[in-house]
């Protein structure tokens, strides 16, 4: 099911949720700028969750920040900057710019944190924002519990456009995610497909937690007619 569009409205202008676009596009244009010495630049600045437990010296930590910048294509940076798009700005909306960057980098860091410690010998580079980006799904889940997400739906060889509740869409991704991880498993299955399916699921449940410290204290409309449906 691939996201189109909300109904949700924002009520200001997401210029943090904008930047956070263009600064992993920019990461994007860096990698490919690294032509012939890419491997390297991935090992660099990528999430290698052995140097992660074995540190030696903070750097050591700082891929959990650059590797949320990074893509492994552009379907995968295109695919996690249109979830981004529908579902960042409305969160920042409700957080407002400041604390929409801060709970955007931490628990992009919490998510990172999380498939390391699922796999803290690996030596495999993650990079991706999907974990942050899982994030604001689970804080929008909490702000935006009658939602409704418009999707693009392949049945079989039919493609259709549905309107589904925010909650359904949101909770399904969360499943697969979860199911995913769960069969990424040590003695469950020998791959994961190259997915951190952890990182999503550490994101999310991240997102959905610290919402409520980062929320702004919604004012309460003087007229009836102020209240908008959702």
């Amino acid at each position: 099911m691939i996201p189109i569009r909300d109904n949700i409205p924002a009520r200001s202008y997401p210029y943090i949720n904008i930047l956070l676009i263009w600064l992993n596009f920019i990461g994007f244009a860096l990698q490919l700028a690294a032509g012939d010495r890419l491997q390297d630049f991935l090992y660099i600045f990528g999430t290698v969750p052995a140097r992660v437990t074995n540190w030696q010296t903070p750097l050591d930590w700082l891929p959990l920040v650059t590797s949320m910048f990074m893509h492994g294509g552009w379907m995968h940076l295109l695919g996690n900057m249109l979830f981004l798009w529908i579902f960042g700005d409305n969160v920042e909306d409700r957080m407002g710019h400041y604390r929409y960057v801060l709970f955007y980098m931490a628990t992009g860091i919490l998510a990172g944190l999380t498939q390391v410690a699922m796999s803290p010998d690996a030596t495999v580079p993650g990079i991706g924002a999907s974990g942050a980006i899982a994030a604001v799904m689970g804080a929008y889940y909490v702000l935006h519990p009658r939602a409704r997400v418009t999707a693009l739906i392949f049945w079989f060889f039919l493609i259709d456009i549905v309107e589904l509740p925010a909650v359904f869409y949101i909770g399904f991704w969360f499943l697969i995610q979860f199911v995913s991880g769960f069969l990424a498993l040590p003695g469950m299955r020998e791959s994961s497909g190259g997915v951190a399916w952890w990182a999503h699921i550490g994101g999310f449940v991240a997102g959905f937690v610290l919402v409520h410290l980062f929320k702004r204290r919604e004012e309460r409309p003087r007229f009836a007619d102020e209240y908008r449906p959702y």
